[in-house]
């Protein structure tokens, strides 16, 4: 069973973008980190965004976009090349193999075809280099709780790894990961992502400022002039490049207000949204999760989290949340006001400032439900489908 699989998709066809993201998406492993309707950036792309595989769609007019594929097999590319048109026209799917096409997927694109497909892709990569998960954390309002647990998950998945745990800061204007922290950052996100095509993994060392639990930081940036030119879609090529590096990337956010926030959403292998039993808190829960369906995402990622629970008993309920929003709860972390404002403004994180505070307990254990372990990999098929599915099979 090999991980999860990133495509990014050359079409020309506007017409088509949708249809071919939700076709694709219907292989369980696969995940769309960017669409392309530019030829001359697919090069860039690919290396930017450290994609497995490249889905091209030939129409309109098949003939201008093989030598496309000629190119990109021509420069070194590793990434697996998929190939789809209407024609089933034998020289054509011929000569698109002879090219260097792993895979010619007639349209209309047979979903069992294409889930095969991507899962031979997925074996076939499971060996050729580190591959860490992505967990977003995502606020459904203004201080919530999503840096506090967003930092606090990684501390405790830190001491679950022999490996590398960073978490990132895409609130760019107010981020508050590095103050909760208590650490001074000398690089930020604004340094990396300057210069995505030049992400090496020395100069990610660099600028990842390491915390005493283990944890390296990746900053908001510094100024806001520097903030109010970044999206969620320019940090894309970032997030790959620490993927590549790390056992896992724990993002605070995307931001709600992000337009392009759906681009990292894509990329993750879980999405935690993060809601208080408050009627605002669960109304914009409603909008963002409309949002990811009009656009196309799948919510299949997404988990509810509500925080500062049993604060009083005018509160909504779990359930009456869960409801509401179409999802089940995935988990529960206390009200516990006071132990978490200690922490916050000591800069420390609950595993060494309370550590057998419920609050800190709850969020050890919404860690160790994401982590991976090895015995897992063990498992059958039928048990392993990713971290999503690890983690309802532990609900």
């Amino acid at each position: 069973m090999g991980r999860d699989v990133r495509f990014l998709i050359l079409n020309r066809d506007e017409g088509c973008s949708k249809e071919l993201q939700a076709t694709l998406l219907k292989a369980p492993r696969a995940k769309v980190v960017a669409e392309l309707d530019e030829p001359a950036m697919l090069e860039q792309a690919v290396r930017q965004f450290h994609v497995d595989g490249v889905l091209i769609n030939l129409d309109p007019n098949p003939e201008t976009m093989l030598p496309i594929i000629g190119q990109l097999v021509e420069q070194g590319i590793e990434a697996s090349i998929f190939a789809t048109s209407e024609s089933t026209d034998g020289p054509l799917i011929l000569k698109a193999i002879r090219m260097g096409v792993k895979e010619f997927l007639p349209k209309p694109i047979d979903s069992d075809t294409l889930i095969e497909a991507v899962d031979r892709l997925a074996q076939n990569r499971l060996d050729t280099g580190k591959q860490g998960d992505i967990i977003t954390v995502m606020g459904t309002a203004g201080g919530v709780g999503a840096t506090l647990l967003a930092t606090n998950i990684a501390v405790e998945l830190a001491d679950m790894v022999d490996g590398t745990v960073v978490v990132m800061d895409l609130d760019y204007r107010f981020g508050q990961v590095a103050t909760v922290l208590d650490i001074e950052p000398t690089f930020t996100l604004a340094d990396l992502c300057e210069s995505p095509e030049q992400l090496e993994p020395q100069v990610i060392e660099r600028a990842l400022v390491k915390h005493s639990s283990g944890v390296r930081v990746l900053s908001r940036p510094s100024s806001l002039a520097e903030a109010d030119t970044m999206t969620a879609a320019s940090c894309v090529g970032l997030l790959s490049a620490l993927a590549q590096c790390s056992d896992y990337v724990v993002i605070d956010g995307p931001h709600r207000g992000d337009l392009r926030a759906k681009s990292v959403l894509d990329m993750a292998d879980v999405n935690l949204l993060l809601v208080q039993s408050l009627v605002p808190c669960v109304r914009n829960a409603t909008r963002i999760l409309n949002g990811i369906r009009e656009a196309g995402g799948a919510l299949d990622r997404t988990n509810l989290i509500a925080n500062r629970v049993g604060r009083g008993s005018t509160d909504l309920t779990n359930d009456d949340v869960a409801t509401t929003l179409d999802l089940e709860m995935f988990a529960s972390i206390p009200n516990d006001w006071a132990t978490v404002s200690g922490a916050i403004n000591l800069g420390e994180p609950l595993k060494t400032f309370s550590p057998k505070s419920k609050v800190r307990l709850a969020i050890q254990e919404i860690a160790e439900r994401l982590h991976r372990t090895e015995s897992e990999t063990d498992e059958t098929d039928a048990q392993k489908k990713g971290l999503i599915g690890r983690i309802f099979a532990a609900g």
